[in-house]
């Protein structure tokens, strides 16, 4: 049973850091896409990065360039969200996803077959 669980998210102040992690079991990590979307309220669930099952490949939404990176860890089933200098804005919760892996990252919600439950992220002084 294809299960992703989040960690890592909590409050923080503007132009603070935090790293969310993806901890994935029941399939092969090597051969998913990961990927990270996040929904604040009100708002739809939107794309923010992706990485592809070797790690070679790595997608960041226009908004996080530059501030965030994504990595894995396929040892470990574990795939990370490294988040800078966030912003007031980047409040949401935070969703890891999963899908076969493919040539190209997905970007689309409807892209990805398996879910994580979310984990919270606030930016706030």
């Amino acid at each position: 049973q294809v299960q992703l669980v989040e960690s890592g998210g909590g409050l923080v102040q503007p132009g603070g850091s935090l790293r969310l992690s993806c901890a994935a079991s029941g399939f092969t990590l090597d051969y998913y896409v990961i990927g990270w979307f996040r929904q604040a309220p009100g708002k739809g669930r939107e794309f923010v990065a992706a990485i592809s099952g070797s790690g070679r490949l790595t997608s960041h939404a226009d908004s996080v360039l530059g501030r965030f990176t994504i990595s894995r860890d396929n040892a470990k089933k574990t795939v990370y969200l490294q988040m800078n200098s966030l912003k007031p804005e980047d409040t949401a919760v935070y969703y890891c996803v999963a899908d076969r892996d493919k040539p190209n990252l997905p970007v689309g919600r409807n892209d990805y077959q398996f879910w994580g439950q979310g984990t919270q992220v606030t930016v706030s002084s």
